[in-house]
């Protein structure tokens, strides 16, 4: 076991474990520590605790120190020059005529770096952006180009539930969701339905996802042969959380079909749950 403390250097970011140096921390306190890219300032997520070895990638860098006022005051100055460097760089990109959109600006703790996030479709030849960015500010230049779901939790905004994006608010990192998810759980495979504002799949699909599949594997489908307490049928209408059937008896085909329970049933042959290509050729790269 080693003692370590979980610092996040954005406000719904990764943690990263940094040794304490057998100093005591607290949750939400400011540190100086050494990342890869540079000095930076970030917040203690985790307080001093015990992890296996096993969950540790050596060497762990440890904290330099708990931040100052000195420290918070640069960290402001740091946000005022962020705005302005947004602003300059925009106009650049507009005088280069190049196809990116910009995303954030952001300054390292001690200035020795500025990074440029921005989205676009197409690869970006920034070689003489870069250039005059470098001119401009006398330090390094860095250009990140992110995806749309970045953009989201980086911009932050309301989803279609009204909530805070969850990207933004709270989820560390980002879960696979695919199209068959939205699927396996009913959803109509409407694109304005099933996506969120940065145009891919809701992360949300995945929350529900394991109880879904656990349903699905007791539940008869759609097109299921089944054996009831009326005799067998196929099943023309499933309602995973309910567990309501709707069973076209083979003994009465012109019939309306018969309402059973999950639990009255047993499956002789489940059907599959596919998604046609033309659906994934709609959906095509909405995941």
């Amino acid at each position: 076991m080693a003692e370590v403390v979980g610092v996040r250097f954005k406000e719904v970011g990764k943690v990263y474990y940094f040794d304490p140096d057998m100093k005591k921390y607290k949750k939400g306190q400011k540190v100086i520590v050494e990342t890869a890219r540079g000095i930076e300032c970030g917040e203690i997520a985790m307080e001093n605790t015990d992890v296996p070895e096993e969950e540790i990638i050596r060497p762990l860098k440890m904290i330099i120190r708990a931040a100052t006022e000195d420290d918070i005051s640069t960290i402001e100055k740091n946000r005022e020059k962020e705005k302005e460097a947004f602003s300059i760089c925009e106009k650049k990109i507009l005088e280069h005529k190049l196809d990116m959109k910009l995303v954030e600006v952001e300054y390292t703790f001690d200035g020795s770096k500025i990074l440029f996030y921005y989205t676009s479709d197409n690869r970006v030849d920034f070689r003489e952006l870069v250039k005059d960015l470098a001119g401009v500010f006398r330090t390094r230049i860095e250009m990140r180009q992110i995806g749309v779901r970045d953009e989201s939790k980086m911009l932050g905004g309301l989803g279609i539930c009204g909530r805070p994006f969850c990207c933004s608010s709270f989820l560390g990192d980002f879960q696979p969701v695919s199209i068959k998810m939205a699927k396996e759980q009913g959803l109509s495979l409407n694109p304005v339905k099933i996506s969120g504002t940065c145009g891919r799949l809701m992360c949300c699909l995945k929350y529900e996802q394991n109880a879904y599949e656990y349903l699905l594997k007791i539940t008869p489908k759609l097109g299921a042969i089944v054996e009831t307490p009326e005799g067998k049928g196929s099943v023309v209408y499933s309602n995973l959380l309910t567990g309501e059937l709707k069973v076209r008896l083979d003994r009465r085909p012109e019939a309306v079909p018969t309402e059973f329970k999950r639990s009255d049933v047993k499956i002789l042959r489940d059907a599959q749950i596919r998604v046609a290509k033309d659906e994934i050729e709609a959906l095509k790269g909405m995941e």
